[in-house]
């Protein structure tokens, strides 16, 4: 299982231990607010974008074309905004330290 930390929106932190293949499974099975998960992860919404952490950005890679897409639509992205469902969660990834974007 690979420990993943979401920092909610008002500085929550929410350690969850997953097994589950992307960021936005992993929320929705464990109950974070913020990231209801819309489209069911096929990268149509913006209802699992997350923030990672800078130190992790390198490990889990820039978002893709299809990510910007729909990140451009919304107000609050930068360069480290991802859609938590197209973010794969690997071993490697223990600790991985992610910031809820919506409330």
């Amino acid at each position: 299982m690979t420990k993943i930390t979401y920092i909610s929106a008002a500085g929550d932190e929410t350690t969850v231990e997953t097994d589950e293949p992307n960021l936005m499974l992993a929320a929705v099975e464990n109950g974070i607010d913020g990231i209801p998960g819309d489209c069911g992860g096929v990268a149509a919404c913006a209802t699992c974008h997350v923030k990672i952490d800078p130190d992790w950005i390198l490990k889990t890679g820039y978002a893709t074309e299809p990510e910007l897409e729909i990140l451009a639509m919304e107000d609050n992205a930068t360069d480290n905004s991802r859609l938590g469902c197209q973010v794969e969660i690997k071993p490697e990834f223990d600790g991985l330290v992610v910031r809820v974007v919506n409330e």
